[in-house]
């Protein structure tokens, strides 16, 4: 696998299948079509609703507290579950950004937000993460959680990362990684390739995009191989922290 988890002939990755690389958005769009309303329903049966706890620590890190004028950039952030939890630690000024390349998944982060009365304190916008429609240097603070496995290039969305941030912004990452505990790595291994779907089909109705993803972890850069693609972008103090017995992995970097 390259650093930019498609090869030289402009292919890459599709779950297990190889795609031309100009058509791996449009396949990755229609599975978030596909799953958007029931985008709480796919996160409780891929982790088994550890996903919430996992993203109360994510969200953690970001330190917004008492931060005059915070900007916040949360990308693949389309149904709002990162956005919503650094708003409620905020400051009343910060100005907190969802981007999400999936109108779907916004409308529905749109409408929660309306919901829980937050949508003042919210911006949405529908944009690429290898190609974000902000200046260099806006932002405070960048993640993405269990997005960055669904873009095309990887490489070009960090250096993206690193370019809306401000000097001293911090980079932060959750996704899914590779299990290191001895037996624990064959029941979520059998858990994944065999409940998932399953479930998926009789909860959702629908068991590829459950296949897809399952597949996509798969396919995704070991914690460490991560980490060094993270620095070829350009951030430094990199590191990960694994949790749940490396089920995920929480990725940080700083620009200097």
């Amino acid at each position: 696998m390259t650093d930019s988890h498609s090869d030289r002939d402009g292919s890459t990755h599709f779950g297990y299948s190889e795609v031309p690389l100009s058509e791996k958005q449009g396949l990755v769009d229609d599975v978030f079509h596909k799953v958007a309303r029931r985008y709480d329903v796919m996160n409780d049966l891929m982790s088994g609703g550890l996903h919430r706890l996992w993203k109360d620590t994510f969200a953690g890190k970001i330190n917004a507290r008492n931060r005059r004028g915070f900007k916040h950039l949360d990308v693949a952030g389309g149904t709002g579950d990162i956005a919503f939890r650094i708003a409620r630690q905020a400051a009343p000024d910060a100005e907190i950004t969802v981007l999400d390349i999936n109108g779907d998944m916004l409308e529905v982060g749109r409408d929660r937000a309306r919901e829980k009365g937050i949508d003042a304190n919210l911006e949405f916008v529908q944009a690429n993460a290898e190609s974000l429609p902000f200046p260099d240097a806006h932002f405070d603070a960048y993640t993405i959680a269990f997005g960055i496995r669904n873009v095309p290039r990887i490489q070009v969305a960090l250096e993206e990362a690193y370019r809306v941030l401000k000097p001293g912004g911090r980079f932060l990452c959750l996704e899914f990684s590779q299990v290191n505990v001895p037996g624990l790595d064959k029941i979520y291994e059998a858990y994944s390739f065999n409940v998932i779907p399953m479930v998926g089909k009789l909860v959702a109705g629908e068991s590829e995009p459950y296949r897809y993803l399952v597949e996509s972890i798969r396919q995704f850069p070991a914690a460490d191989e991560f980490e060094r693609m993270i620095r070829k972008a350009g951030f430094r103090r990199t590191g990960y922290e694994r949790l749940t017995g490396g089920v995920v992995a929480i990725h940080s970097g700083w620009k200097y």
